[in-house]
């Protein structure tokens, strides 16, 4: 068996074992084939359609798109601007309002401190008035008693 490699030619041997371009070659060519006769128009299709909805969206959608965007944000922007305004309208009354409290508070506060001042004084003029009449009243006591001992003198003696 050993004479069977050596006598056949052995560059059929490299060719059919190692050599493999042939058969590449061939895969390549199948493969252009394929994709040039059968693919190739389909994919040129594809693209075309493609092309053809990109120039659409560019000519009709995105224009009308952006012209309702502008719509809707407008309309927003105008919506918001008016809610800002009564936003602000409130908080100025509300602070009106708290103003307005404050003020009262102050002179309700105001008008208590005078009413308790005059309360006082009525409560001063009062005591001095209650502490007269003690003072009388303990006077008249003093004297009362004086005349009983005097008279209980006179009875004892």
């Amino acid at each position: 068996m050993s004479g069977y490699y050596f006598d056949g030619d052995v560059g059929e041997i490299y060719s059919r074992l190692l050599d493999h371009r042939p058969v590449i070659q061939g895969e390549i060519r199948y493969f252009i084939k394929e994709f040039e006769e059968k693919r190739g128009l389909r994919e040129v299709r594809v693209l075309e359609n493609l092309k053809s909805t990109v120039f659409e969206a560019n000519d009709k959608t995105l224009p009308k798109c952006e012209q309702v965007m502008h719509g809707n944000l407008n309309e927003a922007l105008r919506r918001l601007q008016i809610a800002n305004e009564m936003i602000n309208r409130l908080q100025q009354r509300e602070q009106e309002e708290r103003q307005l409290e404050t003020e009262k508070l102050m002179a309700d506060e105001t008008q208590r401190r005078v009413l308790w001042e005059e309360f006082m004084k009525e409560q001063h003029n009062i005591k001095a008035v209650v502490d007269e009449e003690h003072t009388k009243a303990m006077e008249r006591l003093k004297e009362q008693y004086a005349a009983m001992e005097k008279d209980l003198a006179k009875h004892t003696l």
